[in-house]
C-alpha cells in the first residue's frame, strides 16, 4: 500500500519554527529521493527540498535556502522538514511525495500559516 502522511503544521508567528514530518510507506519512497512540496493559495505546487535516498544529499530551492532542513530517517519511514525564520510568504500547504516521478496519490498535507 502506498501512503503519505503528513503532519507538524500550525500557526507561527513571523520568524518562528516549525518541524513537519511525513511517514510512507512503501518502497517507492523508501528506496526514492523524497521532497517537500507546498502550495499556497492561488499558486501551483512547488518542489522546495530533496533528499537522497540516503540522506547523503539535499537541495533547496532558493527561496528557502538557509533557512529549511530536510532529513530523513529510514528507520522510521519519516521525512522531516525543519523550518527556521518563518516569513509569511511561507505559508502554503506542505505536502511530500518522491523527488521524481511523484506519486499520483498525495497525501492531505499539512497547513502552515505565518503571521507577519
Amino acid at each position: 500500500q502506498v501512503q503519505l502522511v503528513e503532519s507538524g503544521g500550525g500557526l507561527v508567528q513571523a520568524g518562528g519554527s516549525l518541524r513537519l514530518s511525513c511517514t510512507f510507506s512503501g518502497n517507492i519512497f523508501r528506496f526514492n529521493a523524497m521532497g517537500w512540496y507546498r502550495q499556497a493559495p492561488g499558486k501551483q505546487r512547488e518542489l522546495v527540498a530533496g533528499i537522497t535516498s540516503s540522506g547523503g544529499i539535499t537541495n533547496y530551492a532558493d527561496s528557502v535556502k538557509g533557512r529549511f532542513i530536510i532529513s530523513r530517517d529510514n528507520a522510521k519511514n519519516t521525512v522531516y522538514l525543519q523550518m527556521n525564520s518563518l516569513k509569511p510568504e511561507d505559508t502554503a500547504v506542505y505536502y511530500c511525495n518522491r523527488r521524481t516521478s511523484p506519486v499520483p496519490s498525495w497525501g492531505q498535507g499539512t497547513r502552515v500559516t505565518v503571521s507577519a
